[in-house]
């Protein structure tokens, strides 16, 4: 998972729709740092990122019910709704993903109630265009980093040392078995189990269903994908409408002449960039074509090897002889007369010789399906490199196309930026609705797929209960069936559970030995990191040549708990790149930490900015101006690839205003409101000096 923007409205202390934070995520510049004093809403966006995810808050996030921004809610007339959402996206295994957690509150006059929250989730093509995932937004999420892993990628880095307390030791435990692909075999392993315990019980006849309820709950799924249809024609004829807007207010831009070497430039981006993705889809699809025509020959060579093999054995026994024909040896004993007009009587000595021939010419027709065999052979080898040829070319294409749809894209966002910030305001306003237009097309598509996703659920549940109505009971063709399967499934029960056991025994070696690595770098004591075949995270000392047990400090746990987490993404990137994790695509894992300097002294503070940039493949660290302080800033600059302020406005009447300075630039951290509500802006660091 490699996050690339968050986006929040009306989230806690962010009122209204904050810009996008672009998250950097490339090396060697993989590290955003987002600086905020306390207050200012850092832990409130450390949870924006789990609550969109997993709808989970960490320990130090205070009250998880009232997420609605307090001066939205003040601003709204009594039964009107309130948006409030937070919106990530990502990329994971070349798929660019969108997802948005919204939750609708409702003010009352004398209260807010808001709604159960709602999870949606686009998946971007090859042709630019947004669609709704295969599995529900829960799944995929799920699959990429599961969320009893998020704990230890979102953290609150003053509050980390509690992964490694003694009442979190069997957590721990079970996350490692997950990260390490362990569970995976846990879980099949008792899956087969509980499936050989299903198989193994008498199958009994399924009753009849409830027909009239099951008809009824039919005709009423049917009505609301009616109902969801209806408005997604609606939502087709309002995208279409925006676009024409879209279209009359770029030409406008166009027409003015301060703009219109850029607006020209971008139409000419816009144009080359959808003729990329027409000639990206035309590359996949030829992948596609090649591997279905043509995939199968890579498989053959050893055996078409193996033929030639078998054949010039043959050859050589002499058992392969080309000769005169069946037919013809059978005409000679049928007239009783050879060619050489000797008599061919039975029981003669030259009818007994012409009768052998008779067995020999019965090989020729083998010799010559061999012949043709091996000349099939020929043909099927001269295939394989043409094959690779032609994937190896439209592999290169499709490389080649992305990286020029990205580079156009960057160019679009600069031209796009310079006519923001242009003099003329009427170009600055065409811009902004520009900018409001595409935001419109964008939350429309959004409910589009939502809806989609709404229709696609409840068609499922139609099919399903279609499925219930022609249930018939069961016969005895599936209980012989059953048997079968008991006893494939006894056997791959034993088959995992020994590959569980030697995996173990690997993984947890060489993690120890990760952990302890990154722990003597950080720490100056002589403590060692274990890991017992519990799987449970331990430190030990042993000055004294016998292994006890530490009662460590609270410093010393973070600095354990950062080593274990460190090691993890390491160990699984390395795993994950020799295929040796039982797990999708896991070489990528972000880290998002709030404050995770706090507590932590210099030398400590040194060789934690230093090392973890370099663990982890993308990282986010939320950070007051006294955490951001000399050795940290000066491990951690190089790495930067993104910076952003947490600008809080106090209600509070004569407030002590607050600075940073970054870059030669002073960015405010506290300002006075200019009205009666507290609230946060994000502002991003210039990084043009």
């Amino acid at each position: 998972m490699k996050l690339t923007a968050i986006r929040l409205c009306n989230f806690r202390q962010f009122y209204g729709k904050t810009p996008e934070i672009e998250l950097a995520c490339h090396h060697p510049e993989n590290t955003t740092i987002i600086h905020g004093n306390n207050g200012a809403g850092k832990t409130s966006l450390l949870n924006a990122f789990t609550w969109v995810l997993y709808e989970k808050f960490s320990a130090a996030f205070a009250s998880e019910t009232q997420l609605v921004n307090k001066r939205a809610i003040a601003e709204t007339k009594p039964n009107e709704a309130i948006e409030c959402w937070v919106e990530v996206s990502w990329e994971h295994d070349r798929n660019r993903y969108r997802t948005r957690r919204m939750c609708r509150a409702y003010k009352t006059e004398t209260d807010c109630e808001v709604l159960k929250t709602e999870l949606y989730m686009q998946v971007a093509g090859d042709d630019g265009k947004w669609y709704l995932p295969p599995q529900p937004p829960e799944e995929v999420i799920g699959e990429i980093l599961p969320a009893s892993l998020h704990q230890y990628f979102f953290f609150d880095g003053e509050r980390i040392e509690q992964i490694v307390r003694s009442d979190k030791k069997a957590e721990i435990a079970e996350a490692t078995k997950m990260l390490l692909g362990v569970e995976v075999l846990n879980r099949s392993i008792k899956h087969l189990g509980e499936a050989k315990k299903s198989l193994e019980a008498e199958l009994k006849a399924i009753g009849d269903p409830q027909t009239k309820q099951l008809l009824k709950d039919q005709e009423k799924l049917e009505k609301q994908v009616k109902i969801l249809s209806d408005r997604q024609t609606e939502i087709i004829q309002e995208l279409a409408h925006q676009q024409i807007i879209k279209k009359e207010t770029s030409n406008r831009l166009r027409e003015l002449s301060a703009a219109k070497e850029l607006q020209e430039r971008r139409q000419q981006l816009e144009s080359q960039k959808e003729l990329h993705r027409q000639n990206l889809k035309k590359s996949k699809d030829a992948v596609k074509r090649a591997i279905s025509s043509k995939g199968y020959a890579v498989f053959l060579p050893t055996i078409t090897a193996q033929l030639r093999l078998l054949v010039n054995e043959k050859r050589s026994r002499g058992e392969l002889k080309s000769g005169i024909s069946r037919q013809f040896i059978q005409d000679l004993l049928t007239q009783k007369r050879c060619l050489c007009g000797a008599e061919l009587t039975a029981e003669t000595a030259a009818h007994q010789n012409v009768q052998d021939w008779l067995e020999k010419a019965g090989i020729v027709a083998i010799e010559e399906a061999a012949i043709r065999a091996i000349a099939q052979s020929d043909e099927l080898d001269k295939l394989v490199p043409t094959f690779w040829e032609e994937i190896d070319r439209e592999q290169e294409n499709i490389s080649q196309l992305r990286q020029e749809i990205n580079q156009i894209e960057q160019q679009l966002d600069r031209i796009e930026e310079k006519l923001r910030k242009d003099p003329s305001e009427e170009i600055r306003n065409l811009q902004k609705r520009l900018d409001d237009l595409e935001e419109k097309i964008r939350e429309l598509t959004l409910e589009q797929g939502a809806k989609q996703q709404q229709a696609e659920s409840f068609k499922a549940q139609i099919e399903d209960l279609a499925k219930q109505l022609a249930k018939q009971k069961l016969n005895e063709e599936k209980q012989a069936l059953a048997q079968r399967r008991i006893t494939a499934t006894a056997d791959a029960i034993d088959r995992l559970t020994e590959v569980r056991s030697r995996q173990e025994l690997q993984f947890r070696w060489q993690l120890e030995e990760r952990i302890q690595e990154i722990f003597s770098k950080i720490s100056f004591t002589p403590y060692i990191p274990k890991i017992s075949d519990k799987y449970e995270l331990v430190l030990v000392e042993n000055t004294s040549g016998i292994e006890s047990p530490v009662a460590a400090s609270t410093g010393e746990n973070q600095i354990l708990s950062l080593s274990f987490i460190g090691s993890i993404i390491d160990r699984v990137r390395e795993w994950s790149q020799k295929k040796m994790v039982m797990l999708p695509e896991s070489s990528t894992f972000p880290m998002v930490m709030d404050s995770p300097f706090g507590s932590l002294d210099e030398i400590y503070r040194r060789q934690i900015a230093k090392i973890i940039p370099q663990l982890a493949n993308q990282l986010v660290v939320l950070v007051t101006k006294t955490q951001w302080r000399g050795e940290v800033a000066a491990e951690m600059s190089a790495k930067i690839g993104k910076e952003y302020v947490l600008t809080y406005y106090s209600s509070k009447q004569d407030c002590e205003q607050d600075t940073i300075e970054l870059g030669g630039i002073r960015y405010p951290l506290v300002k006075q409101s200019p009205n009666e509500f507290e609230y946060t802006e994000i502002v991003a660091v210039d990084d043009s000096f």
